[in-house]
C-alpha cells in the first residue's frame, strides 16, 4: 500500500426527509443562494417546494438557476458565476444528480476567480478560494456528492477535462433514497453502471498489499450488481434504493482507492467519447469497459482472478490458466449490463464514426506528457483505437 492523506469532509445526511428542513444547514454558511438543478423535475414532484418553504422559514435569501444537462456545459456555468457575483451570492445548493453537482462546483470555484474557470480544468491555474456549496441527491451513481472532483464540457472547444480541489468538496450532500423513486430505469442503470466503474478504475491497481481495499470493492461490486436487478422489477423500494445510494457514494469517496495506483483509462476514453458526442456517460462506460478488459486480461490476469473468485465465485481450481478466467469475467460483465439495460455496443449509443476513432484516442494520449493512459496496463493511441474498434 502507498502512502497518503485520506481526507473527506463532507458531511452526510442519509435517509427520509432531512430535504425538508435544509434551511437549518445552509443558514451556518449562507442566507443568500443559487438554487442549482436540472430539467424542473424538482418542481413537478414537489421537491422544490419543500426545499423553498425550508430556505423562508430561515429568512434565505434564493435565486434560481435551472437547465443543467447531462456532461454540464461551460455556458451554464458562466451564467451560474455572472449571477453569484452580480447579487452577492456566496453559496451554491446543487439538487440534482452528477451533472448538477459537478455544475455547481465549477460554480463555487469560478465565482471568486478574476479569470476564466475552465481555467482549471485546463490546467492552467488552481483556485485560491471558492464559496461553499451542498447538495441534495436525486440520482445515484456519479459519487459528486462527496468528492472534491468535477467534469466538466465545452462544446466550443470538444473538451470534456475533470478538474478537483479540496474546495470543491461539499460542505454537506443530503442522500434521500426516496428522491430517486421516479429516476426512470435507464438513468438508474447507468449510474449502477458508473458506480461499478468508479471502483474498477481502482480495483485494477499494480499497488501490492492492498488486500483491505480489495475485499471491500469485491463486496460494493456484488452490492451495485444484486441490487441492480432488484430495482429493475422494484423501482420504489426504498430499501433497495439505500443499497444502491450509499454503495454508489462508497465506489467514488476513494475509501476503495486509498494507498493505491489507480487506472482511469476507461474513463479518459469514455470522456473523449462524451467530448464527441454527448452521450450519457454510464451507457459509454457500460459499452467500453468490456472491451478495455478483453485487451488488458491478455497482458495482465492477475485481477480477474481475484475477480471471478470473489465476485462471480468461480472455482479458479477447475480453469487450467487464468486467461480462461478472465474470459469468463468479461463475459459476465457484459451479461450483467445487457440485463439492466444498458448498451452493448458503441452502434447502440447512436451515429458513431469509426473515422473518429483516431480522433479520440489521440485526445486521450494528449491528456498525459507520456502519451499514455492507463496505470495497469499503459494504454498507447494504437492500444486505445484497438479498444474503440472492439466496442464498436
Amino acid at each position: 500500500m502507498l502512502d497518503g492523506t485520506f481526507e473527506n469532509p463532507t458531511k452526510i445526511f442519509f435517509g427520509k426527509g432531512f430535504e425538508n428542513d435544509i434551511g437549518k444547514e445552509i443558514v451556518k454558511y449562507s442566507k443568500n443562494v443559487l438554487l442549482h438543478f436540472g430539467s424542473g423535475s424538482i418542481k413537478k414532484n414537489g421537491l422544490y417546494n419543500r426545499i423553498l418553504k425550508s430556505l423562508n422559514d430561515y429568512d434565505i435569501k434564493f435565486t434560481e438557476l435551472g437547465g443543467v444537462q447531462s456532461n454540464p456545459k461551460t455556458n451554464l456555468i458562466y451564467e451560474g458565476i455572472q449571477i453569484c457575483k452580480s447579487k452577492n451570492i456566496d453559496f451554491v445548493l446543487a439538487i440534482g444528480g452528477g451533472s448538477v453537482i459537478d455544475s455547481a462546483k465549477a460554480i463555487a470555484i469560478g465565482v471568486p476567480y478574476d479569470g476564466d474557470f475552465y481555467d482549471f480544468f485546463e490546467g492552467k491555474e488552481n483556485p485560491q478560494k471558492a464559496i461553499k456549496i451542498g447538495t441534495i441527491l436525486t440520482i445515484s451513481g456519479s459519487g459528486s456528492e462527496s468528492i472534491s472532483g468535477a467534469v466538466i464540457s465545452d462544446l466550443e472547444k470538444g473538451t470534456k477535462l475533470s478538474y478537483g480541489n479540496p474546495l470543491m468538496f461539499p460542505v454537506f450532500s443530503v442522500m434521500n433514497p426516496e428522491l430517486t423513486f421516479t429516476v426512470p430505469k435507464h438513468l438508474t442503470s447507468a449510474g449502477i453502471v458508473d458506480s461499478i466503474s468508479h471502483i474498477l478504475e481502482r480495483y485494477f491497481s499494480n499497488t501490492l498489499y492492498t488486500e483491505c481495499t480489495d475485499r471491500m470493492s469485491e463486496g460494493i461490486i456484488r452490492t451495485l450488481m444484486k441490487y441492480g436487478l432488484k430495482i429493475m422489477e422494484c423501482p420504489m423500494d426504498y430499501d433497495i434504493r439505500s443499497e444502491i445510494m450509499w454503495a454508489s457514494k462508497i465506489a467514488h469517496d476513494n475509501s476503495l482507492g486509498f494507498g493505491k495506483k489507480q487506472d482511469w483509462s476507461c474513463h479518459t476514453i469514455s470522456h473523449e467519447i462524451a467530448a464527441k458526442y454527448d452521450f450519457i456517460h454510464g451507457n459509454i462506460l457500460a459499452v467500453i469497459i468490456p472491451a478495455w478488459m478483453k485487451f488488458v486480461y491478455q497482458k495482465n490476469n492477475f485481477k480477474f482472478v481475484e475477480l471471478g473468485k470473489n465476485v462471480f465465485e468461480l472455482d479458479i481450481d477447475i480453469y487450467e490458466n487464468g486467461k480462461e478466467v478472465g474470459e469468463i469475467v468479461i463475459r459476465k460483465f457484459k451479461e450483467y449490463f445487457k440485463n439492466i439495460g444498458m448498451p452493448t455496443c458503441l452502434r447502440d449509443l447512436g451515429n458513431v464514426n469509426k473515422d473518429d476513432f483516431c480522433e479520440i484516442a489521440k485526445k486521450c494520449s494528449n491528456t498525459t506528457l507520456s502519451g499514455t493512459i492507463g496505470n495497469y496496463v499503459r494504454l498507447t493511441e494504437e492500444n486505445i483505437i484497438t479498444i474503440l474498434e472492439a466496442s464498436y
